[in-house]
């Protein structure tokens, strides 16, 4: 019995919490879209995209280079392959379309590649080097993080963005 009223008074303080937040925080746009609309949103860059030239960010909700929750697409072009970063921020990813190759390490390696079927979902914790690649498919990727959000590369000559 006791448990019981343990798990129940946390259950109104969770509730509580999360209508408190709600109310605080901004209101969510109206925003429904189908795989195929998806597909077809054009790309809006923002903070956080890896910085290779086969990969779109599309911002749904939010602004990564800000404090506060985000929401963005990640389409990955076929044959892309993304050395190891991290960002500031935690981030959860789901794959919407496609088979996603991701692995966490320091330095990119097809050995540790986990392969990610449409529906699966992983993590990219803060500051944690991580890698991936596309095989001969595109793919989207639907990332939430926390902002403001970065992207640093683990070996600074792999970074696109520093290129000529």
């Amino acid at each position: 019995m006791k448990i019981s009223r343990v798990m129940a008074s946390a259950a109104i303080a969770l509730a509580a919490t999360a209508a408190s937040a709600q109310s605080a925080g901004p209101k969510l746009p109206d925003y429904a879209k189908t795989p195929a609309e998806l597909t077809a949103t054009p790309s809006t860059g923002g903070a956080g995209g890896s910085g290779n030239a086969k990969v779109e960010v599309v911002t749904i909700l939010g602004d990564a280079s800000k404090p506060g929750i985000y929401t963005q697409l990640r389409k990955v072009g076929a044959g892309a392959q993304i050395p190891a970063h991290h960002h500031a921020g935690d981030r959860v990813g789901t794959v919407l379309s496609g088979t996603w190759h991701f692995g966490y390490g320091s330095e990119f390696d097809k050995a540790k590649l986990k392969t990610l079927p449409v529906g699966s979902v992983y993590t990219e914790p803060a500051n944690e080097p991580h890698f991936a690649m596309t095989g001969n498919e595109p793919v989207i990727v639907m990332l939430t993080g926390t902002g403001p959000t970065d992207t640093i590369y683990e070996k600074p000559a792999d970074d696109p963005t520093r290129k000529p």
